[in-house]
This record gives C-alpha cells, structure tokens and sequence, in this order.
C-alpha cells in the first residue's frame, strides 16, 4: 500500500510540475488591431406619415451593419420650454378616444422601417401626429447588450461615446 501511494505522489508531482512550451502570441485587440474599438453608428432622421406612404417609410442605414447587430428608435417626443429635447425608445402609443396610435418599428441588416399602427383612423388624426415626426436610429453591436438601460438614449449615447447624429 506503500509503494501505490509513494507512486502515485510521484506521477502527481511530475505531472503537476510539467511544463509544455509557450505558444505562439495571441492578437492585441479586436481585428488583431492594438487598442480596437467597437463603434456604435447613430442617425437622426425627419418623416412625415401619410396614406401616399401607407403610413411607413423605409430608411436604408448607408453604413455597414452586421448580422447580429441590434437597432433602437427613439422618437423625439416633446421639446421642453428650455430647448431640452425629450426622447422615448419605440414602440410609443397614444390613446384616443377612438383608439390608438403606435408609433414602432422593425429592422433589417440593411435598413430600418418606421410605421404607424392601432385602432385609430389614421386619416383624421392631428399633423402634429404624422408630420415632422423626428427619430434617432442607434445601431448596436450585439456582443454590448445588457450592459446598459436602452431605454434611456443619453445613457445609450455615453456608453457608446455618442456626441453628434448625422440629419437625413
């Protein structure tokens, strides 16, 4: 019994001792570029609904974007009397007496489609509903969600190092 466990104390030893040689290193950062960053792209677009438009309107991104990518809409939903601008994460809904109004959305890799649905009739609805209808489009790598409140685009824009938004 003796020698088992003299034996086996040994194997231990050596095998815990070994030591394989280096491998080859390993890339500094994404890409294999030192220090790469994974960049968020963002825009800001102005529409109009109407029946002429089904009450959509398909926006094509004009940049890259990879299939697990994710894409939020935020709409401009009030300016305060300060000139502070209130944003809210689609889909948003107004209730009428007659019923409602959704504004949503839905994406592709390679564009991003607005729309107007509900129980409303959209032909007698205000122009302040379907006019000049101003929306923030961010585009996410999909690697980064979890990690912060989407729901809340200033939040959305410091964690991606968002300053400016290009006008369509």
């Amino acid at each position: 019994m003796k020698r088992i466990l003299s034996l086996l104390t040994v194997f231990t030893l050596l095998l815990t001792a070994c030591e394989g040689p280096q491998g080859p290193p390993g890339f500094d950062g994404f890409d294999g570029q030192d220090g790469g960053i994974i960049v968020s792209s963002a825009f800001e677009i102005e529409l109009d609904f109407d029946a002429a438009n089904n009450y959509e309107f398909v926006e094509p991104y004009g940049f890259e974007v990879f299939p697990a990518d994710v894409t939020l809409v935020y709409v401009l939903w009030e300016t305060l009397s300060d000139g502070t601008e209130v944003w809210r994460a689609l889909p948003q809904t107004v209730q009428f007496n007659d019923g409602n109004l959704v504004y949503n959305y839905d994406f592709t890799q390679t564009d991003v489609r607005f729309f107007l649905e509900g129980t409303t009739d959209f032909n007698t609805l205000d122009a302040s509903y379907t006019q000049n209808q101003v929306f923030r489009v961010v585009v996410l790598p999909a690697d980064n969600v979890g990690r912060v409140d989407y729901s809340d685009l200033n939040a959305v824009m410091e964690m991606y190092g968002i300053t400016t938004f290009s006008k369509r």
